[in-house]
């Protein structure tokens, strides 16, 4: 039996990848459907049956974006409930997210499946406790994911993937 997503009878399960560019770029999407639709996040979705976190989270990605990726490290659960406005205390929107960080392996940056547009977002406009980029629910999920992929070598990495990728 498929729920549809909005009024669920019970929360869904969704994962979403952290990526970072070598020059600290953060990789978001524009989302093309709801709850967020027009606003930017970093890439995911939901689970499917029998699919296992680090494969769901790749696939996603890939759907979304057109990049493979390795996810490196679960950097933090994260509980979204959204009420009705037109009734608080009916649950519109609930989803428990899987929030991964991740590395590029391979693939070509396109806005694909439900994205309506991707791009790197430079640390200037990502980082800002100001940044309307990002929901203030995210910010300390991403600094933490940030220190992570500064510590784990994940960035030199990316610069070789990248720099590779360019010459090619």
């Amino acid at each position: 039996m498929t729920h549809s997503r909005e009024f669920p009878p019970l929360p869904l399960l969704g994962v979403a990848g952290i990526l970072f560019h070598a020059d600290g770029s953060l990789l978001m999407v524009q989302r093309g459907q709801e709850p967020a639709r027009g606003r930017w996040s970093i890439p995911g979705g939901l689970v499917e049956v029998g699919e296992r976190l680090e494969t769901a989270v790749a696939r996603e990605i890939e759907e979304e974006t057109g990049l493979r990726v390795e996810p490196l490290h679960l950097v933090e659960l994260v509980e979204r409930i959204h009420p009705d406005p037109a009734n608080p205390v009916r649950i519109r929107y609930h989803y428990v997210l899987a929030d991964f960080l991740c590395r590029i392996t391979g693939g070509s940056l396109a806005a694909a499946s439900d994205a309506d547009d991707v791009r790197w977002v430079p640390a200037a406009e990502w980082q800002p406790e100001s940044s309307p980029l990002v929901e203030a629910f995210a910010r300390p999920i991403l600094h933490k994911a940030w220190t992570l992929w500064q510590q784990s070598g994940a960035r030199h990495e990316t610069r070789i993937h990248l720099e590779q990728k360019i010459v090619k």
